[in-house]
This record gives C-alpha cells, sequence and structure tokens, in this order.
C-alpha cells in the first residue's frame, strides 16, 4: 500500500516507517522541516512537505493514498487546548477526504481518561466528544467515520513509549530527578503507568493497518502498568540519588507540569490486541531500559 504518515520523523513515526518500508508499503511522510525530509528520504520514503497546521497539505497527501496513519501530535502540555485544536482539524480533514473510500485510517491515541484507577480493555469507549474534550474528541471523531465508509481504527499508545533515544515523559522525569536531587514519585507510588517499547509500538501499528477490521481500538500496550515508585527507583540507580515520595500537594511544585500526569493510575491490558493481531511484545521493559541507561547517556 501507499501509506501517508502524519508524524513520520517524530519518536514512534519514525519507527513505524521502518516497518512499513520493511514489509513492503510505500511510505510518504509528512515533513515540516528540511532535516525531516532528509532524513525520510534516506530511508528511502517519499516526502510530503507540510504540518499539521496546513491542512491542505494534509488533504492532499491523503487523497493520493491508499491509506493513512496520523501519528502527528503538537504536545503543547503547557497549553493542551493548542494540539487539541490542529488534533480535531487533522483528523476531520483526513476524514473528509477519505469518506466514502473504504480505506484504511488510522490515529494515535492513548489509554489515559477513559477509565482510571482501573485496568482499561479495548471494550471501553473514550468519553471525550466534541472540539473541547481532550486530544479535541479526536478518536470519536475518527470513529464516526466508519458510518460514512472510512476504514478507521485507533492505536491507543502507552503514555510511556520507550527505547534508546526517547525524550518524552520519562526523559522529563529524569530531568526533573537531576535537578532536584531526587527521584520523585507521589504518595505511596503505587499508582500505575502502562508501557512499552518503540519497536513493539512500530510493529503494532504496521500490523494494525494490515489486520485491524474497521472500528477496532488497538492497545499499544506492553506492560499492563508499572508502579511508579519502580519507575523513581530505576532513575534514581540511574542517576545516583535517592527515590523519595513527594505528598499530592507538592507534586504539581515538585515536578511542574508533568505531575498531573505521573500521579495518574492507569493501567490497561493489551490481551485482546494481542490476540486479533497475533503481536507479542519483544523489547525490553520500561524497568530494563532504564537499567540499561538508555535514559542517562549524554
Amino acid at each position: 500500500m501507499r501509506v501517508f504518515v502524519t508524524g513520520a520523523s517524530g519518536w514512534i513515526g519514525s519507527a513505524t516507517v521502518d516497518e512499513l518500508l520493511a514489509a513492503g508499503h510505500e511510505v510518504v511522510g509528512l515533513a515540516r522541516s528540511d532535516a525531516s525530509a532528509a532524513s525520510l528520504d534516506a530511508k528511502g520514503a517519499r516526502v510530503h512537505r507540510g504540518d499539521l497546521d496546513d491542512l491542505d497539505s494534509i488533504r492532499e497527501g491523503a487523497a493520493a493514498s491508499d491509506a493513512v496513519i496520523h501519528l502527528a501530535n503538537k504536545h503543547d502540555f503547557t497549553d493542551p487546548a493548542v494540539s487539541d485544536r490542529a488534533e480535531r482539524a487533522a483528523v476531520q480533514t483526513i476524514g473528509d477526504v477519505l469518506a466514502g473510500s473504504g480505506r484504511p485510517f488510522l490515529l494515535a491515541s492513548g489509554v489515559a481518561g477513559p477509565a482510571p484507577g482501573r485496568v482499561l480493555t479495548e471494550d471501553d469507549r473514550s468519553p471525550f466528544h466534541g472540539p473541547e474534550a481532550p486530544r479535541g474528541g479526536s478518536e470519536n471523531l475518527a470513529l464516526e467515520f466508519v458510518d460514512r465508509g472510512v476504514h478507521t481504527v485507533s492505536v491507543r499508545f502507552a503514555p510511556t513509549v520507550h527505547g534508546d533515544g526517547d525524550h518524552g515523559f520519562i526523559a522529563a522525569l529524569v530531568a526533573i530527578a537531576r535537578e532536584k536531587g531526587v527521584a520523585g514519585y507521589v504518595g505511596d507510588g503505587s499508582n500505575r503507568w502502562p508501557a512499552v517499547h518503540r519497536s513493539d509500538a512500530a510493529r503494532l501499528t504496521r500490523l494494525g493497518l494490515e489486520k485491524a477490521p474497521a472500528g477496532a481500538l488497538l492497545h499499544a500496550v506492553g506492560e499492563e502498568g508499572v508502579p511508579a515508585r519502580e519507575i523513581a527507583e530505576a532513575i534514581g540507580r540511574g542517576i545516583g540519588v535517592p527515590a523519595r515520595s513527594i505528598a499530592p500537594d507538592a507534586a504539581p511544585r515538585h515536578f511542574g507540569w508533568i505531575g498531573r500526569f505521573f500521579a495518574l493510575d492507569i493501567p490497561a491490558s493489551s490481551a485482546r490486541t494481542r490476540e486479533l493481531l497475533g503481536w507479542t511484545p519483544t523489547g525490553p521493559t520500561l524497568v530494563q531500559d532504564l537499567d540499561a541507561g538508555s535514559y542517562f547517556r549524554a
């Protein structure tokens, strides 16, 4: 298939592009910079210039492809509404282009939110609807297009997609631990974070394109829930600082913007995804990645 990928040079996107190319698919990657374009070209992917705000470019890329994998996100955590608006507009644009075609449309979503405090499964629908909702309600918006002849599949990624070179949540926690001289966790640290290795996430995305039925909710989750205290202890070992509890009311001051995420208890299962796609995670666990030094290299 000729697959148009937004976020093609990003953390998950670049690994997904490698997976697609290795499986024999033709990849057209959205690139907003010369560096991103050069990286895609070097891999053998075709370059389509534009960004998440360039809806005309997204429209053109989607129209000329057999399938779309939408992985781009602004990740503006200080003003989430900026990311939410851009996400909803991009999903609306892609859905309108693909309507009536039966072509696959995979979009990135997350496991945080629908069922805090209990294990989220693929049967749980997102409670987020409308433009003011988190992520702009993009998952439910995209799924509405199934009735309009789009083969929509939502890929819900664990909040931590880890690996050597990751600059996401775990890297932010490491930076905070270096600054504060302590690897913190909120309360007793029993709250759980799902995790998946980057290579496993990319392979699941490719399998979802090839095998998942329309309307499927896939969970890119390798570990159902890693206790926050274990994460903090591994960070502490890596940089030689103690792990310590941070009182919930002090968490915003200690952690900054990431505090509200790191305090969440959001375990998630991927049992049905594994059965549906024949997907078995093989990458290292999050703590194994931390203990191997992936987040502590200069």
